[in-house]
């Protein structure tokens, strides 16, 4: 049977320039493989809570200590349930200190490419906030920062930076090697998983 695929655009709310992504996912792939493919395609380290939020549902991890009968688990619901309930634009949110919110938009859904193996990163723009860096208006702050070496914060600002990532901030600069290996390693997962179900089911 061939894979059913959503091409999705994700774009960070409030950013200008805007920071968006595109990739494409199976349409059986579930919430919480969603939530690993936006990590990686962002750029996050995936080191906070999270949530989707689409209508009036909200999906992310369960946290037994406290109990919240509005939020679903992600890791057991589809994209397809979405699709179905006619969802074509949601948000999800990260880490909720520094409130990253960004716009999922579904843009076509299509057969798989024979070959292909999914989900798969396809292109982008500039590169996402450092993390913990205070959201926007920090995000904002820490660019002005590190653009003026004359900035009261600048040399701050990147030592803190280098000795988080190993390297200087390049706002137009994305790290395309790193998304391509990081959801790779999930479409890799998923080959190897139906590989062997399939064998399993002979």
């Amino acid at each position: 049977m061939t894979d059913i695929i959503a091409r999705l655009h994700i774009v960070l709310a409030d950013s200008d320039p805007s920071i968006w992504r595109r990739f494409e996912v199976p349409v059986d792939a579930s919430l919480k493989m969603l939530h690993d493919v936006i990590q990686g395609a962002m750029g996050w380290l995936d080191c906070h809570l999270w949530e989707f939020e689409a209508g009036d549902k909200r999906y992310g991890v369960i946290d037994p200590d406290w109990p919240d009968d509005r939020l679903f688990a992600a890791k057991n619901i589809k994209l397809k349930a979405l699709l179905d309930r006619d969802v074509r634009q949601f948000l999800y949110t990260y880490d909720m200190g520094d409130n990253w919110e960004h716009i999922v938009t579904l843009e076509g859904v299509e057969e798989a490419v024979p070959g292909t193996k999914y989900p798969r990163y396809v292109e982008g723009e500039y590169r996402a906030p450092p993390e913990d860096c205070g959201g926007t208006p920090g995000f904002e702050a820490f660019l002005d920062a590190i653009a003026d070496p004359k900035h009261p914060e600048h040399d701050d600002a990147t030592e803190w930076h280098l000795g988080c990532y190993g390297k200087a901030f390049a706002p137009d600069e994305i790290d395309e090697r790193d998304a391509n290996l990081r959801i790779g390693a999930i479409a890799k997962r998923r080959a190897a998983g139906k590989a062997s179900q399939a064998k399993r089911s002979r």
